[in-house]
């Protein structure tokens, strides 16, 4: 899972990029020009899942392999740069979403009254930087496919019209995730990588003074209102981050962490909020395969069936599927921890290549190539 970190100047996205990674990049307070010198930090995280924890205590095996999340932080969104804007843009187009980071808290460095904060207002803006970056990108082919038609070259009517449809949505301010849109234009839009169509997770950046308060609610339903009257389509998932005190966590060891945590009041760190939320924003769950050599959590979309989830480990597994060897970890956890006593209690299933896989199945594949 690949997760694309972005947001305005001063809204601390590299914070929250330094917390959920426990690295320690340099933040600043003026906006960051893109250069050609200028690369995109890369951070890799495991996703935590206690069960994977549980099943590497009852194997011990010689390696255990989590599932993992990229996030990468990039120079922000400056609004009405086209030019810088299109950079960022198309290194959003390479992730699985967009983790929006709003500025919720203040500070007494920013001065100048565009950075005042207003979560609804940033929100809005950068919905409409999407769209711009949308209208752009159709503009550009609706342009190309008409200098070719001149040339005598045929066009295909099909991707014309859906471009044309795209265009007056887009100028009238809508996000293309509010459109409906059939099988064949679905498929159609798949290259083109349209920005308002992607998975967005906002992440509200608050103040440590602001952990548990009532501005932070009051912050999460004006965004939710602004979805709901602008017809923008269904708010994303908000999640309130203090990306300050949570940077200062990420470093520390794993009692003193708790000690913090608890102290704030906070059952757990945003990154785990953070991963679960993306998980279910992508429609995604983990599948896992055990034994003495190596416990491993396998992330697949939801609706994946058992061949395509075996192809996920090889190509061979999925090409030579004779079944899945299926147990539900809940099961297996309620059987002691036995797989002897999971069969013997019947939980054990076989099943064939349609099968659609559930979080937390742990499988054993069967194949022969």
């Amino acid at each position: 899972m690949k997760l694309t970190i972005t947001g305005f100047s001063n809204s601390g996205k590299t914070t929250v990029f330094n917390a959920l990674t426990g690295l320690n990049l340099a933040t600043t307070t003026y906006p960051t020009v893109i250069s050609p010198e200028l690369e995109p930090q890369i951070g890799m995280v495991k996703v935590p899942d206690a069960r994977i924890e549980r099943l590497t205590t009852v194997y011990n095996p010689k390696k255990t392999t989590y599932a993992t999340v990229e996030y990468v932080d990039y120079a922000g969104i400056t609004s009405g740069d086209i030019a810088q804007n299109a950079k960022v843009f198309n290194l959003i187009k390479d992730a699985d979403a967009v983790v929006h980071v709003v500025r919720a808290f203040e500070d007494e460095s920013i001065v100048h009254p565009m950075y005042s904060i207003d979560p609804v207002r940033d929100v809005k803006s950068f919905e409409a930087e999407l769209i711009l970056g949308d209208l752009e990108l159709v503009e550009k082919r609706l342009q190309k496919i008409e200098e070719q038609a001149k040339k005598g070259k045929k066009q295909d009517e099909v991707d014309r019209h859906l471009l044309i449809k795209c265009k007056k949505a887009l100028e009238d301010g809508i996000s293309l995730r509010n459109l409906e849109f059939n099988e064949d234009e679905k498929r159609l839009m798949l290259p083109y990588q349209f920005l308002s169509t992607m998975p967005e997770i906002i992440v509200l950046n608050i103040g440590e003074n602001d952990i548990n308060s009532e501005k932070v609610g009051n912050f999460h339903n004006a965004i939710e209102i602004y979805f709901k009257e602008t017809g923008q389509g269904a708010t994303p998932p908000v999640l309130p981050f203090c990306g300050k005190i949570e940077m200062e966590i990420v470093q520390l060891p794993a009692d003193e962490a708790k000690a913090f945590l608890d102290d704030l009041g906070i059952d757990e760190p945003a990154m785990h909020k953070l991963c679960r939320i993306s998980y279910d924003a992508l429609g995604l769950l983990s599948f896992f395969t055990v034994g003495k050599d190596e416990v491993r959590a396998w992330t697949i979309k939801k609706g994946t069936n058992a061949q395509q989830a075996a192809g996920k480990i090889h190509s061979d597994i999925e090409r030579g599927f004779i079944r899945a060897e299926v147990v539900g970890y809940d099961d297996f956890i309620a059987s002691e921890e036995d797989m002897v006593r999971v069969k013997e209690k019947g939980l054990a299933r076989l099943e064939g290549k349609t099968y659609p896989v559930r979080d937390g199945d742990i499988i054993n594949f069967k194949f022969n190539v």
